[in-house]
């Protein structure tokens, strides 16, 4: 089975390569977006961790420091920061997340996020 997801990108200005990216649920996402303001934040991000790339939304993905937080978006905190993401930023759509048996080895992973589409073996 797998489960729809949505990147949602945001750039701070066109010049940078730094791009910050919160993960979430398409359907919801759009009802937020629309003016669904009622809506939790909880149902419409699939978690509060922000994600970082220095070279793009389709390169490694790696956490962001709380300085670099500080520094973009003036606090560290994960809810006032994915807040401000989902207001400013772009959705991308992404393949998804399969769920149930898998078979790979989890001991080999790693704890980085690759969404460059060549799994774990390309890390």
């Amino acid at each position: 089975m797998t489960k729809a997801i949505t990147k949602v990108v945001y750039k701070p200005n066109s010049q940078s390569t730094d791009e910050f990216i919160a993960i979430v649920d398409p359907v919801e996402y759009k009802k937020w977006k629309a003016g669904g303001w009622s809506i939790p934040l909880s149902s419409v991000v699939d978690s509060f961790e922000v994600f970082h790339s220095g070279q793009g939304s389709q390169g490694i993905l790696g956490k962001p420091s709380k300085q670099q937080l500080e520094n973009i978006f003036e606090t560290s905190k994960d809810v006032d920061v994915v807040k401000i993401i989902l207001e400013r930023g772009s959705s991308q759509a992404g393949e998804g997340i399969h769920g149930g048996g898998s078979n790979y080895n989890p001991t080999r992973g790693s704890a980085v996020v690759d969404s460059r589409g060549k799994g774990l073996s390309g890390i």
